[in-house]
Formats: C-alpha cells, structure tokens, sequence
C-alpha cells in the first residue's frame, strides 16, 4: 500500500509543480505589461499611437467631448521655419539656385530592411522620396533629378539626370530590393564623375537618404571628399538611423546639411526641406547668360524619331526643338543633337517666385469685432471665412504688411506654400 501510496503521491507532483509553473508565467506577464507601460515607444508604435483618435478629445465648458483644434500649432510650426527662411535669406547677399542638378542617393543596404519604421525603412523611403520628387520638380521646373541607389557595396545609377517625375519615380518603384553593406565613397565618386560635367550656371547637389551606421569604402573617402569640396558639389544627408561622424563631416566639408529623422513624419518633414533652392552664396554662383530655345509642338501630321528614345512619333506627342528641328519627349530639357537648353515659358514664370518671395504676414491678436472691423473687416480676404468665433471674440488671423489685408492660417499656408502672390497686393495693382 506505501509503494501505491507513494505512487498515488507521485502522480499528484507534476499537477502541483505546472500549476505553480502556470501562476509564475502569469506573474511574469502581469509585470511585462506593467513596465512596458512606462518604457520608451519604438517609431513604429509612436506611428500607431498617433491615430488613436480618442486621445485628441477634450472636454469643453458644457460637458461635451470636443476634438483638439491642431490647426494654431500646426500654423505656429509653419510659421517658425517660414521665418528661420526669411531671415537666413536677409542675412547674407545670396542667390537661389534655380538650374539645379540635383542626385539622390538611396541607401538599400541590409539596414534599409529594419523595421523601427513601418513597415520597413525601405518602405518609407520610398513613399516619400515619390512625394519628394514631385514636389522638387512643381518648385524647380527648371531643374534636373537622377537617382543613384548603394546596395552590395556598390553605387548604381538607377535613373540619368532629367526633367521628368514619372520616369525616375517608376524606375525607382522597380528596383527596390535590399542587400548588403553600404558604401558612400562610392556613391560620392558615381555622382561626382557626372556632377563635373555639369554647366556652370547649374547648381550640383547631391542628398543621401542613408540608413546604415556605417560605410565599407575600397579606399580613403577624404580624398573623395575632398574632390566633391572643389568642383563646388553640396552634399546632404538624412539620417534614419543615427548621428554618423563621416556624414556629419561630409555636410560640413561641402556646405550641405546633416539630419536625423526620429519618426515618419520628421522624416518627410526634413525631406521636403531640400525641396526650395537652398541660398548659394555669391562668391561661389558664377552669373552667367543661358542660351535658351522655347520649342513648339509639332504638326499632327508630321512623324520623326524622337531623339530622347530612338522611337518614331508623330509631331503632336513631342515637341520640335526650335535649332536643329529635332523631336524631344519633354521639356525642359537639353537637346542631345545640337545642347541648346529647351523649355517652356510657364517653367520661368514658375521659377520666377524664388527671386521674390511675398513676405511673412504679421498675426493678428484676438480682438473685439468693431476694432475688427475698422482695421480690413470680419472676414478672410481669400475665402471670405468669418473671423468672429460663437464667443464674439476674434480667432488668430494674420494680415498683409504691404496691402493691409486679413488672411485666415488656412490661407496664409497656401499664399506662402502655393500661390506665391498676396491676392490683395495683386488686387491693388490690378486696379492702379
């Protein structure tokens, strides 16, 4: 009977010994949770925090749950950098860039694979560097992108430096496999060998969107450097992962800028940053006059071989240079038959808001509606949206410093950003 007993005694162990098992994992879970409470978000977790709608509810006066209005913070934002623009522009005697050659690099390393950013490095990059180039080229028409990509070591020119968003955009949607390490000795002699033959009125630049934290280089990258600083090529990085000694002193070295991104939206927010000409100082930016020809489009019934593709096309789906009467695909562009520049006269009036930037509003305090109204009236002068709020108070508008007019932030972001003309100064000339 023991030896049962004891048998009996043996079987009751193992229950005993998981079920404490079991109450210790749970114990270990309980406390997982509660210090993964106060410990620091990952980016990706940061992204998905952000659309937590319900955390953007506040309470108002009467009890009710009311969304946060984003919009002054998102205008004082706006404001601070348009500022920080104007007054780097007032300090110094500067030109802008506005024939810009610029490439960028894309780091497709095995650290573009990480997923800190979701859903990959890679992934965001990519996204973003689409909405880049549009956005360069709405700013620049005149101005030329190619694309260059790092993987295995080796640099790759994806894309020739050009004038059209869709060509580079689809070449680089095609090619995105990451591998390897990451080389920007490399990189920087592949661009640099095709930034010297640039003119001289054209404006070199070069943007890395790197993501490694280090560099495998065949060779010493000083000297490249070095030869990047004396044909005059400015050299940018952004940096996704962190802070890189070399890269700080690449930007140092050319004049270009060094940043790290810390989440998604600083990434595009520093991208687009590149997008302006930057200022160029004078010593450096020789004046010099551009032979230009404007071409027209050509007959419906007139084919010839395009000189970009080698393809035959008919006159109306090109444009005919107005020199060696070539047939080119796009514009602006530079003909390959006789290298005379070729672009449209909307591309200068584009690029023509660079040179005279309307300048910043001044902000209009809360005041009372009958002061309002004597200063420029109760209403935007854009999009005639009232400035008198359900507490007969005023909200924060701005105002012209030349025509006087008021402006809603809604207005005065797209008068800066888009427009480029103070629709009141415009009105006030137009009648003159």
């Amino acid at each position: 009977m023991y030896g049962v007993g004891g048998g009996g005694g043996g079987f009751n162990a193992p229950s005993t010994a998981s079920a404490r098992r079991r109450n210790q994992e749970e114990e270990e879970e309980e406390e997982e949770e509660e210090s993964g409470e106060g410990r620091v978000l990952e980016a990706w977790e940061r992204a998905y925090a952000d659309d937590r709608s319900w955390e953007a509810l506040q309470e108002d006066e009467s009890g009710l749950l009311r969304p946060i209005d984003t919009k002054t913070l998102v205008h004082a934002q706006y404001r601070r950098r348009l500022l920080l623009r104007s007054a780097a522009s007032a300090a110094a005697r500067i030109q802008k860039g506005l024939i810009r050659y610029l490439y960028i690099v894309i780091d497709l390393s095995r650290a573009a694979s990480e997923m800190d950013y979701r859903p990959s490095r890679m992934a965001v990059v990519a996204k973003y560097a689409e909405v880049f180039i549009r956005e360069f080229f709405d700013q620049n028409p005149l101005s030329h992108v190619g694309i260059v990509t790092i993987k295995d070591g080796i640099s790759h020119r994806l894309t020739e430096i050009g004038g059209s968003p869709e060509s580079q955009i689809k070449a680089l949607m095609g090619k995105l496999e990451c591998s390897g390490d990451s080389s920007l000795q490399n990189a920087l002699e592949l661009v640099h060998g095709y930034l010297d033959q640039v003119p001289s009125y054209g404006h070199k630049e070069v943007l890395f969107l790197y993501s490694a934290l280090n560099t495998c280089d065949p060779g010493d990258i000083m000297e490249t450097i070095g030869k990047c600083k004396k044909s005059k090529i400015r050299c940018s990085v952004i940096g996704l992962a962190a802070e890189i000694f070399i890269c700080k002193y690449l930007c140092e070295e050319t004049g270009g800028s060094y940043t790290v991104a810390l989440d998604e939206s600083h990434f595009k927010e520093l991208l687009l940053e590149h997008a302006p000409p930057p200022p160029a100082i004078a010593e450096y930016a020789a004046a010099n006059l551009i032979k230009m020809g404007f071409p027209q489009r050509g007959a419906e019934d007139l084919i010839s071989i395009c000189s970009c593709h080698k393809k035959i096309k008919s006159g109306a789906e090109g444009y005919i240079c107005p020199r060696c009467k070539v047939n080119v695909c796009e514009l602006p562009t530079e003909c390959r038959t006789c290298g005379l520049t070729l672009v449209s006269s909307p591309h200068l009036a584009r690029s023509y808001h660079h040179l005279f930037p309307v300048q910043p509003f001044d902000e209009v305090s809360s005041v009372h509606p009958n002061r309002l109204g004597q200063k420029g009236g109760q209403k935007c002068y854009g999009c005639q949206q009232s400035f008198i709020n359900p507490d007969s108070q005023s909200s924060l508008h701005v105002r012209c410093p030349k025509c006087n007019q008021h402006f809603c932030l809604d207005c005065d972001i797209y008068i800066h950003e888009s427009l480029h003309n103070c629709p009141g100064c415009e009105s006030q000339s137009s009648s003159s």
